[in-house]
This record gives structure tokens, sequence and C-alpha cells, in this order.
């Protein structure tokens, strides 16, 4: 395919256009492409790749064909009439990742974000929302607005407990009455019929704190009935970290659901190897035949808002107005005062992420901020929360607790983070950097677990968890969610000084068979869809 006007014509550019009908690179002109007599055609074909398949096998050197968004054949120098050919020499290709917590419900329906561009380059081509118990109640309704917009990458979503309980019952810190239950677990069951794949709480967070743990077995129990999921940030993951698992652990015992922990930690250096025993908890229960797991972000950080994470669970029932109206009490915001102070003496570097009334705080630690003002830490604390709250970034864990976990084989990666343009806060790296870093830094470079392992906790972990069928591994017949990148550079660049930096050495992103990262550059094409759960009720 050799343009009469200029017969200097290089391999390697020519597999990146189309050999059945193509446009010269040099001067417009179309050309007739190389046919093979007899051979199949097909829309795209993927060659010379280093394929990691998802499900944790050694990978192998070979081709891709696919056409109308599935993949049609895989398998060494194969011959097909394709549309476009991409040269993947050296690349590793893998299923698209599928990240299974993020908070990204509001932001994946809003002009700027709705790309998800930040996840787009990582690898991710389908998101979960509706996790920690916070999100869209109305499944259906929401799954229709995405649908309708667009969105960079798939979006799945969960049941969220937190957000269901207050519209039934408001923020109280009560139990449920027999016609509020009963509420709840009809919207369960509508959510379940509209697609969700689950449940998910979120235990510190009000007004799911308040909620026993017989009030989530009767949801899940309408919630497993669909033969769904529960999914947990589970009600302490400090001091009652073991508590705690075992509570997530009965849930799904008694309601008979799979039961998935999120993001997997011991926070606080007074829980630090606690870890160890919650794996055995967890091992033994599995080894029981129960289908238990978990997920984890690949940092030493945690980040939620100051107020989830130094105040009082009861100065937060009835939600913000209710928490300003103690702060203004003197006797009450004394009481808050001298609790927040006991938290203090046992936490870790904790980092102002967003705060709207001090912006000039955001990036710094409250130490810090205390020493600067001339102030006590818990007077930073009781000023932020009487001025609107603020999001924190938490550095409470243990290197050596995060490789014991990314390790074992039934902890998936996922980020917690979110849908993001750069702003002016100073977020947590994770919604930039997660998969990277997992497969990148952890696997590649530090060589803590096989790449291949890497790759499955981002594939087809979640793809099974979620019970997904038609895509997290490259197998002919499944949905062509595809992410390719060189191993040599694919790092994380985002830091906590500088969350917002791009990954390195991603080459392309495909969902549903298109480009939506063509040479390391978005598209801008948004080709996500809503996933729904197919509707099987037991």
């Amino acid at each position: 395919m050799i343009c009469k006007r200029k017969r200097s014509f290089s391999f390697s550019m020519m597999q990146r256009i189309p050999i059945a009908l193509s446009m010269c690179v040099f001067c417009g002109c179309l050309a007739s492409g190389l046919l093979v007599k007899g051979a199949d055609s097909c829309d795209l074909l993927l060659k010379g790749c280093v394929i990691h398949k998802g499900e944790g096998s050694e990978p192998i050197e070979g081709d891709i064909a696919i056409t109308k968004g599935r993949i049609v054949s895989v398998g060494k120098d194969l011959v097909f009439n394709a549309t476009m050919i991409i040269d993947c020499k050296g690349l590793v290709v893998a299923p698209g990742f599928i990240d299974l917590h993020t908070h990204s419900d509001d932001p994946i329906l809003q002009r700027d974000t709705r790309g998800n561009i930040n996840y787009l380059m990582q690898g991710c081509t389908t998101i979960v929302t509706g996790n920690c118990g916070m999100g869209h109640v109305a499944v259906g309704k929401y799954l229709d607005q995405i649908d309708a917009t667009g969105a960079g990458t798939n979006v799945a979503h969960l049941l969220p407990h937190g957000s269901l309980r207050a519209q039934v019952m408001g923020k109280e810190d009560r139990p449920p009455t027999a016609e509020e239950l009963s509420k709840m677990q009809d919207l369960a069951q509508t959510a379940m019929e509209d697609g969700a794949f689950g449940m998910a709480t979120g235990l510190i967070y009000i007004p799911g704190n308040f909620a026993k743990t017989e009030e989530l077995i009767a949801i899940a129990e309408l919630v497993a009935k669909y033969n769904g999921l529960y999914v947990s940030h589970i009600r302490g993951e400090g001091r009652t970290l073991l508590q705690s698992v075992e509570e997530a652990i009965r849930i799904g015992t008694e309601a008979k659901l799979p039961t998935h922990i999120s993001h997997f930690k011991a926070s606080g250096k007074e829980s630090w190897g606690s870890l160890h025993v919650a794996v055995k908890m967890i091992d033994q229960a599995r080894m029981e035949g129960k289908k238990i797991t978990a997920d984890q972000y690949p940092y030493t950080a945690s980040s939620t808002s100051l107020e989830a994470t130094l105040l009082p669970s009861w100065s937060r029932a009835g939600g913000r107005t209710e928490l300003k109206n103690r702060l203004a009490d003197p006797v009450t915001a004394a009481r808050i005062r001298k609790e927040v102070a006991e938290e203090l003496k046992t936490s870790s570097r904790i980092q102002i992420a967003s705060h709207d009334a001090r912006p000039e705080w955001i990036g710094k630690s409250l130490d810090e901020i205390a020493t600067a003002e001339s102030m006590e830490m818990v007077d930073v604390v009781m000023s932020v929360e009487s001025n609107g709250g603020a999001s924190v970034i938490n550095f409470g864990m243990f290197e050596d607790d995060v490789r014991l976990a990314m390790k074992l084989p039934w902890v998936a990666t996922a980020s917690d983070g979110s849908s993001k343009v750069a702003s002016a806060t100073v977020p947590h790296p994770r919604s930039f950097g997660t998969f990277p870093r997992k497969i990148g830094f952890y696997a590649i470079a530090e060589q803590v677990l096989p790449l291949e392992a890497a790759i499955r906790s981002a594939t087809s972990l979640p793809a099974e968890i979620l019970g997904l069928e038609d895509r997290g591994q490259i197998r002919e017949g499944l949905i062509a969610d595809i992410a390719i990148f060189d191993p040599n550079h694919f790092r994380d660049q985002a830091n906590f000084e500088s969350p917002y930096l791009p990954t390195k050495g991603l080459k392309h992103v495909l969902i549903n068979g298109e480009f939506a990262v063509y040479e390391g550059v978005p598209t801008g094409a948004l080709l996500g869809k809503s996933i729904r759960k197919k509707v099987e009720p037991r």
C-alpha cells in the first residue's frame, strides 16, 4: 500500500491504519488494501501482543481479533482482513480494569467529569458506584441517566444502604419500625429488579452506623433472593477490626449471600498487625464454604471526612444541621471536644484535603495548622467542624499490612476514589494512580506479587465477584474491554503533594471494542454504558 506520490512508507506506520481501504498518511489519497484471499474479516487486529488473559495464567504472545465490540479470535499469527491493525509488540494487552469501589455516583453524571478520564488513563473500563452506603437509591433512574448522557467508562451500581435508610427514616439513631423496615425491603427489591448488583453499607457513616446487625440481615435477605452481593465498609477498621469482620461474615452467612469487605485494612498504629488475624478469620470462613472477598487500594493512607474520622457517632446523628447545633451549645461542644481529644491521642497524621472556610489549610496536617495558628489540634478540629467540615487524608496504615493484603487471592484492587478534574483541593492520589501503582510499582518494580496475579486482581477477580460473565478476561466471545500498556513505563505519578498527575506508560484503552484512549491520549468518546445485573430471583 504505497502511494505513487511518495515511495517511503514504514511498516510501523502501515500497521496503524486500515488495510482494506486506507487513506495515505502523506497526501490523503485512498489506497487499495492488501487483502488476504479467503481470510475472515475483523474490525481491529492487535498484533504481537504480550497477552495476559486475566485469570492469573502466565502471559502468551499472540494476536487478538475484534469485531462488533467482541473478541472473535485469540492466537498466534492470526490472519484476518482487518479494518485496522495495531502493532502491540512489547506491550501488555490485558482485560480492562474493573474498579469495584468508587464514589463517582454524581460525578459520572456531570459535564466535566462524566468522561471519567482519570480512570480511563489508568486502564479502567468499568467502575462500580453506590459504595459505603452512599449514592442513588432509584437505581433504574440513575442507570438510565448514565445511558442518556453517556459516560467514559461502563458503570455498575450497588444499592446504598445509608441513603436507603435516610430516605425512609431520616438520619435518626434508632431501629426502624416494622413498617419502615418493610419499606426499605420494598425499595431494595425494586433496586435489584432494576439492575443493582447488591447492597453496600457504610457502617461508620450516619445513618448506616445506627443500623443494627439484624436490620442489615433483613434487607440483605431480600438482596439474596436476586443473587445479589453484600458489600460493606465495615463498622470499624481499627480497634474493632476483628469484631467488624465477624459481623460482616455473620450477615452474609445468615442472609445467605456472598460478602465483600471494602478497602480491607487495619487503621491506626495500635491496630497494625491485626490484619493477619482478620485474614485468618476470612480464610477459615472461606474453607467452610462461605463466599467472602475484599478489595484494597495500594496506599498507606485513607481518606474520608474529618467528621467521620474523629467525631463521636452520637454527635453526628441528624446530619450536619444537628451537628452544627451541638457545636454551638457550650456544654455539648465541650463533651465533643473531650472525645475528639481522646481520639487524637492515638491518631496518625491527618491532612486537610478540602475545606472551604480556610482554603490556606488545604494540604497541611492538623499539627502543622495547630503550630502555625498557635492552637491545640483539638481546637483546629472544632474550628473545621464549626465551619462546614473538611475532607481529610489519614496516614494510618502500615506498609507491611498493605503488602500482605495485595497478595491474597481473594483481594481485588479498587481505588475508593472518584471521577475528578484538577482543582484547588489536594485529594488522595488514588483517584489517579491506584491501578498503575498496584501493577506497575508493586508487581513490576517491587515484585511483591507476580504481574499475572496483579492483573487478575483488577480483571477476572472483580468480574467474578460481581458475577459478570461477558468481560474481565481476554477470551473469544467476550466484550472487548481492553487495556494496553508498556510494562517498562506503566507507573503512577500522582502523589500526596501532586494528586492529579496522570499515569505513565498507558498506550490504548478499548471499551466495547472502540478506542477510549489511543496512543496515550483520551479520544473523548463516551463509550461507557450502564451494566445491569440480570434479574434472576431465587
